[in-house]
C-alpha cells in the first residue's frame, strides 16, 4: 500500500495542474470502489473549482468551492493499486516537467473507474484494478471526516517532536515499531519507512515504547523526517503496483538499508552482522540486532 512518500509524490505531481481548475464533467464507471461513492458524488464535484490539492497522512484531499461559495473537500485513498493520471489536450502549452500524455490516449487505460474533465480540456482519470481505494466528500472541514478525525501529527510537521513521542509512549507496553504504525500517534507512517528510520536511529523494533526515553526519541524523530524526505525526493518506492501520477516509478527502494534485506550484510560501517527479519503484528520487521538496541 502506498505510504506517505508515495502519496506526497502523487500530490506534488498533480497539484500544479489541478489547483484553480473547474471540474466541468464527472463520469463514474461503477457505483463503488472499496466503499460505495456518496450518492451525490458526481453532481457535487461537477461545477466545483479546485482551490487546493493537499495531503493528510496517506490521503489526498482536494479543497473545492461551488459558485454559491459552498466549500467542501474531496478525499481519496489510493488503496493498493489506485492510480491517478492526467491527460492534456492537443495543443495545450506544456511547461517543463508537465505531463505530455495526450487526452486521446485515455481510452487505452484499463480499470478506469472515475474520469474528470477540467475547464482547460485536460482529463484526470482514476484507475484501480483491485478497487481497494475509495473516495468521499467532507463538509465542515477535514477533521469532520471519520477517516481523518483521529489522526496524529504529520511526521514532517513541527507538531511531531521528541516530547510528543515521550508523552504518547510513556504507558505503551507495545513494541515501538507497532506504536509508530499507530496513526493516532503519528500519521502517515508505514512499514517500510518505520523499519528504515528505526535502523537509522539505532533503535530495535522490539524495544517497548515505554522504555524509550527522550535521548532515543531525539534520534528517532529526525531519522523519520530524513527517511521520508529522501523517499519523497526519490519519488517513493516502487513495490508491486505503485507509480506516480505521470506513470513514472519511484526509486527509493534502491536506498533501503534494512527493508527487504533479510540475511544480507548490514550496511553500517564496521558492522559485520546481517539483517534479520521478524514478524510483528502480522508485518515483517527488518533490523540489525548489532546496531539497533
Amino acid at each position: 500500500m502506498p505510504e506517505l512518500p508515495e502519496v506526497e509524490t502523487v500530490r506534488r505531481g498533480l497539484a500544479p495542474h489541478l489547483q484553480g481548475r473547474e471540474i466541468t464533467r464527472v463520469q463514474l464507471n461503477r457505483k463503488d470502489l472499496r466503499f460505495p461513492f456518496p450518492p451525490d458524488f458526481a453532481d457535487r464535484l461537477q461545477g466545483a473549482r479546485i482551490t487546493g490539492f493537499n495531503r493528510r497522512a496517506k490521503y489526498l484531499l482536494a479543497s473545492l468551492q461551488k459558485p454559491n461559495n459552498t466549500d467542501f473537500y474531496w478525499l481519496s485513498h489510493l488503496g493498493m493499486t489506485g492510480r491517478y493520471r492526467l491527460y492534456q489536450n492537443d495543443g495545450m502549452a506544456l511547461e517543463p516537467g508537465q505531463y505530455a500524455h495526450d487526452v486521446s490516449q485515455q481510452t487505452a487505460e484499463k480499470h478506469v473507474h472515475v474520469r474528470l474533465t477540467l475547464d482547460n480540456g485536460s482529463v484526470l482519470t482514476y484507475a484501480d484494478p483491485r478497487r481497494f481505494g475509495f473516495m468521499d466528500l467532507v463538509d465542515g472541514g477535514p477533521d469532520k471526516s471519520p477517516f481523518l478525525a483521529h489522526l496524529g501529527p504529520e511526521p514532517l510537521s513541527n507538531d511531531f517532536h521528541a516530547a510528543h513521542m515521550v508523552a504518547a509512549c510513556h504507558q505503551r507496553k507495545s513494541p515501538i515499531k507497532n506504536v509508530l504504525l499507530d496513526q493516532r500517534v503519528v500519521s502517515g507512517l508505514g512499514n517500510i519507512y518505520v523499519c528504515e528510520a528505526l535502523f537509522m536511529s539505532g533503535i530495535s523494533p522490539k524495544r517497548l515504547a515505554c522504555n524509550i526515553g527522550m535521548a532515543r526519541f531525539e534520534r528517532l524523530v529526525p531519522a523519520v523526517r530524513q527517511v521520508l524526505q529522501a523517499a519523497i525526493d526519490a519519488g517513493g518506492s516502487t513495490l508491486r503496483d505503485f507509480a506516480a501520477s505521470d506513470g513514472e516509478l519511484g526509486y527509493f527502494q534502491h536506498q533501503f538499508r534494512v527493508y527487504d534485506r533479510e540475511n544480507e550484510a548490514c550496511s553500517a560501517a564496521g558492522c559485520h552482522a546481517s539483517v534479520k527479519r521478524i514478524v510483528q503484528s502480522g508485518r515483517s520487521s527488518f533490523f540489525c540486532s548489532a546496531c539497533q538496541r
